[in-house]
């Protein structure tokens, strides 16, 4: 019994291999578009400042650049980071994220996309960053940005790539949108998986917390084929400028601006000139740390003015007085410009507003100490004394300075020690 059971069993097996080895079974790749792979990075201004010439020295070919986000946030690092993108020898391409909830919307932002990067030689497909969905359906998704690269693509007379987070290529994206190539990012694999919807990709962001010289944060790494340059590279066509009023008036002094999510009014203060103060005044804002995103906001015209403040990022050990002191100002000053209720507490990072005193000596200076600067070269570079130097900044120990410190240099001041 057991015998003819097993022999059964057995032909059933061998009849099941066989169909499966004669009949045609689907097989669905997905890998790069070719074998040309070029090492690269996304960057915004999370990044900070970014030394170009070190991340190419470390093996970078491709940086794409975030230029701008919904229909009127331009990246306040886009322009550096192409310019010095370029002049270190980087191939470059430009994203926008995008926060459409319309069709509509999604063609004013592709609109207001192709007009911020006017002007500029990419070399790189323009991508498009849509990621955060909301309460959209998959059907809305999808026609959003379809709207978006078709627009983009119109508008430039570029060719456009869809960036994707490996979940979203599996399950949201569809139709027509998936005949546009592919910018997957998928981390923490050997490869990305296969989605079903693209065979191939020409862009693989498969990091978001690499570290390369130049970048001192986290940085996303990608791998891009030789696909995802354009065909043509030459410039896109710059916007169209406004036309002149025949009677021009007098320039405005406040505009309105829309506050976005993760705004503060300190940072506000920073980007406009201005301070927490002035904002507060202006708006007649009750509760300073409680402002909305979606709301207006009034804020000084002051962007082609020369700005009477700087900023200064507080240092381990810093106090509001010595700062005061550094920048001839007062505590209270500065309490009053960064909304600050107590002044013994300030922290490491912070962002501080220094107003500009109204009574500038000329031959007050505040100089930022640089790697390798010592008193010495300092002195002689500001026409002062080393003496001066001291005096004029507390300083305890003249062969003890470090890099990022400022120091108050009073020149044309008669020396009041023998200390050289």
């Amino acid at each position: 019994m057991f015998k003819k059971h097993f022999k059964i069993v057995f032909t059933m097996l061998l009849s099941f291999a066989f169909l499966i080895y004669i009949l045609p079974v689907p097989v669905f790749a997905f890998g790069p578009a070719s074998n040309d792979i070029y090492d690269g990075i996304d960057v915004s201004i999370y990044q900070g400042n970014i030394d170009f010439k070190k991340i190419k020295n470390d093996g970078i070919e491709v940086v794409y650049i975030r230029s701008s986000e919904g229909e009127n946030f331009v990246d306040p690092n886009y322009e550096r980071n192409y310019r010095e993108a370029k002049e270190n020898g980087l191939k470059v391409g430009f994203y926008h994220y995008v926060t459409a909830r319309t069709e509509e919307e999604a063609r004013r932002q592709a609109e207001f996309f192709v007009s911020t990067i006017g002007g500029k030689s990419p070399d790189c497909k323009l991508a498009m960053d849509f990621e955060n969905f909301g309460n959209l359906t998959k059907s809305e998704v999808n026609k959003i940005g379809l709207a978006f690269l078709n627009r983009v693509k119109e508008l430039s007379k570029k060719e456009v790539v869809l960036y994707s987070d490996a979940y979203a290529a599996s399950f949201v994206w569809e139709g027509e949108t998936t005949t546009f190539p592919l910018w997957i990012a998928q981390y923490e694999v050997n490869e990305p998986q296969n989605n079903g919807n693209w065979e191939t990709w020409e862009g693989w962001q498969y990091s978001d917390k690499g570290e390369i010289n130049g970048i001192n944060t986290y940085v996303d790494r990608d791998k891009f084929t030789k696909e995802i340059l354009l065909s043509d590279n030459s410039e896109l066509p710059k916007p169209e400028k406004p036309e002149e009023p025949e009677n021009p008036e007098e320039e405005p002094k406040t505009k309105t601006i829309i506050i976005k999510w993760g705004d503060t009014l300190s940072q506000l203060a920073l980007d406009y000139h201005t301070t927490v103060e002035e904002l507060v005044k202006l708006n007649n804002i009750a509760n300073p740390n409680l402002i909305y995103a979606g709301c207006p906001l009034i804020v000084p015209n002051n962007e082609s003015k020369k700005s009477d403040t700087q900023i200064y990022i507080v240092k381990k050990g810093d106090t509001l007085s010595e700062i005061a002191r550094i920048f001839d100002t007062s505590v209270l000053q500065i309490a009053k410009d960064n909304n600050i209720k107590n002044v013994n507490l300030i922290f490491p990072g912070q962002k501080l507003v220094i107003r500009s005193n109204d009574n500038y000596d000329t031959n007050h200076i505040i100089y930022t100490i640089k790697k390798g600067d010592t008193l010495w070269s300092i002195s002689r570079k500001y026409n002062t004394t080393i003496a001066n130097l001291v005096m004029s900044n507390r300083i305890k120990n003249k062969n003890l300075i470090y890099a990022g410190q400022f120091l108050r240099i009073n020149r044309n001041v008669k020396d009041l020690t023998n200390i050289k």
